[in-house]
């Protein structure tokens, strides 16, 4: 049972962890700081900082901070400024939820989007790299008063962009102002230091979107390394090749799930909302080509004792996690490309070919205003289908075995005429 009795100690963390396991005590204070109390938590692994102030014959307190993310030194340098700013203003104090650094913000931020059942696990996860590996080391220290054009551009943005790409620094740039305006906005927060500042005001450089590393005529000896006995119908040749066939997002292509795919004639792959970025079901058609090809690999799965849910399964019977996916697609890539090089070589080689740049936009599930999804409603499966069997026999003229899709069905010309006569560029 926990002990409504204040203790006085001298605030150090070796102090706090001794008393966490050897006292009941919750309260404690330190004679050096009046002004400052310590609460131990209910699992007393952790504990909050309070400002404490005496107005009107009433003892008031202001959460500062939580116990062990910001520790006794720095919540001791810290308080003689919050108590210069009470001085000023008895009700300053630069969060309401007691936050002290832009550290105790990223934390909050990034639990509330741990918690977003909008937000697929693969997003999630690169956030929580981006603040975990970035942000807490950079600015995870910096007290929120003095978060700042000058301080970010100085220990995020410019240092940041000696060692990483310019688009990543932008994105973990925006991170934190999407933090700040997120607090302002529920009144965790009076106002956003950051409101006025955009990554052009440190880096004006323009950036340009990454080229493709697979180029067509590269096309032919890959094309050849999923077909070789050895590779065939593994999950280390199919993942990236359902990628290719069908210009999938890693992320969507790994969750696929069998009870999702219709192996008919005029068959579907049915990705739903909760596994596709733009947070919308999208459906895919399944050509002869695609429909032959995941039916031998059913089968051979079968062969091999498995018979779960997902096409691409780990040892658990779950889904192949978003860093075990990639590496599959490293090891065939031997490090020349990478898994999103798959989706850009099929949406080029689709321009090529003379399918209409929406239908393209379609079957990359890119997101779509009214208009442009008027233009092509009414046609819009069928012209899906027509341009993914223009592209599968293109791919089997260069060298993809689809196992025996097509010994039974005449052939087709590989590059028929375009769908449209005004294509737009992508």
């Amino acid at each position: 049972m926990t002990s409504s009795k204040t203790l006085h100690i001298k605030f150090t963390d070796a102090e706090l962890k001794r008393l966490a396991e050897q006292s009941v005590i919750r309260n404690v204070r330190d004679h050096r700081h009046p002004a400052l109390l310590f609460r131990f938590g209910r699992g007393r692994s952790r504990g909050s900082w309070h400002l404490v102030r005496h107005v009107n014959g009433k003892s008031l307190s202001k959460k500062l901070a939580n116990w062990p993310d910001v520790p006794a030194k720095a919540v001791i340098e810290l308080l003689p400024k919050k108590l210069a700013a009470l001085a000023d203003d008895s009700d300053s104090i630069v969060g309401e939820s007691g936050w002290v650094t832009l550290g105790d913000l990223l934390r909050w931020h990034l639990d509330r989007l741990s918690r977003d059942r909008s937000k697929s696990s693969d997003w999630k996860d690169n956030v929580r790299s981006l603040v975990s590996c970035q942000l807490l080391p950079r600015v995870g220290s910096l007290h929120l008063d003095q978060v700042k054009k000058s301080t970010i551009d100085a220990q995020l943005i410019w240092p940041m962009q000696e060692v990483r790409s310019l688009a990543y620094t932008r994105q973990a740039f925006g991170l934190v102002k999407t933090a700040l305006s997120r607090a302002v906005k529920v009144e965790m927060l009076r106002a956003n230091p950051l409101s006025e500042m955009v990554f052009k005001d440190s880096i004006e450089t323009t950036i340009k979107p990454k080229p493709c590393a697979l180029r067509p005529h590269h096309l032919p000896e890959l094309l050849k390394r999923f077909s070789t006995e050895g590779a065939q119908l593994t999950v280390v040749c199919m993942l990236p090749l359902m990628m290719l066939c069908h210009g999938t997002r890693i992320s969507e292509t790994r969750l696929a799930k069998w009870e999702n795919l219709i192996l008919e004639s005029d068959g579907e792959w049915f990705l739903p909302a909760e596994d596709t970025k733009t947070d919308s079901d999208h459906r895919l058609p399944l050509t002869r080509h695609t429909v032959a090809l995941l039916k031998a690999y059913r089968a051979r799965q079968k062969q091999t004792g498995y018979t779960g849910v997902y096409l691409f399964p780990r040892g658990d019977g779950q889904p192949l996690s978003d860093t075990q996916a990639q590496e599959k697609i490293a090891s065939l890539a031997a490090g020349a490309w990478t898994s999103h090089d798959l989706r850009k070589i099929a949406r080029s080689m689709w321009l090529d070919l003379g399918i209409d740049y929406f239908i393209g936009e379609l079957l990359l599930n890119h997101a779509m205003d009214d208009l442009q999804a008027a233009y092509i409603h009414t046609h819009a499966e069928t012209l899906k289908r027509d341009a993914l069997e223009r592209w599968h026999l293109w791919l089997e003229s260069k060298g993809l075995n689809f196992f025996c899709a097509t010994e039974t069905t005449p052939r087709q010309p590989a590059t028929p005429t375009p769908l449209h006569t005004n294509n737009h560029k992508a």
